[in-house]
This record gives C-alpha cells, structure tokens and sequence, in this order.
C-alpha cells in the first residue's frame, strides 16, 4: 500500500513563497514518477509538475513555469514543490501523486496511481 502525506501549506501574501513537501511510504519511492496537482474551489483538478524518477526531467504547466520549481530526494522518500512570486491565483488544494507509469505526455492526470489527501495554499492579495 502507498501513502503519500503532503505538508507546507498555508497562508501567504501574493509575491510571498512556499515549500510543499510530500513524504511517500509504501513501494519504493525512487522507482516511480511523482507529481503536483491543484484544485481550486468550482474548478477541475490540473497538474502543476512532475518530475521523473531520477530527477533528471521535469515538466510544468505554463502557468507555473519560472516561478515553481519541483524536486525530489530519494534518499528521504520525498519530493517538494518550492512555490515563489505566489499570485492569488494559485489558491487551490494542492495534491501530490504518483505515477508508475510516468508522467510524460498528455493527460497526466489519468496517470496518477495514487493521490495524497491534499495541503491547502492560499494566497491574499
């Protein structure tokens, strides 16, 4: 069984950071794909980025790209989203999931195996 356990969220100001983190136990961690997604309130649930098993690639929505970076250590079981220049846009329910079959291509979303049970980020203008 895999569980993934998101943390980090909270309260921020726009132009204000955060950190996610998201430990995963269960099948080895270094093996899969690992990924974020948001859901703002009334709004489907969208990828934000994924990175690949080694770490070694990396894949973001557009609407992320130059301002989230994500990153995993395998040693630790964990993979983070570091958030900067946070736009009230953001605000959403942020989800870690899990791939083994990778996330690259499209539909990402129906790629995750597992979902975590969610970090709240909001952001004040």
């Amino acid at each position: 069984q895999v569980q993934l356990v998101e943390s980090g969220g909270g309260l921020v100001q726009a132009g204000g950071s955060l950190r996610l983190s998201c430990v995963r136990s269960g099948r080895t961690f270094s093996s899969y794909d690992m990924g974020w997604f948001r859901q703002a309130p009334g709004k489907e649930r969208e990828f934000v980025a994924a990175i690949s098993w080694s770490g070694s690639t990396t894949y973001y929505a557009d609407s992320v790209k130059g301002r989230f970076t994500i990153s995993r250590d395998n040693a630790k079981n964990t993979v983070y989203l570091q958030m900067n220049s946070l736009k009230p846009d953001d605000t959403a329910e942020y989800y870690c999931a899990t791939a083994s079959s990778g996330f690259r291509g499209d539909n990402k979303r129906s790629r995750v195996d597992y979902w975590g049970q969610g970090t709240q980020v909001t952001v004040s203008s």
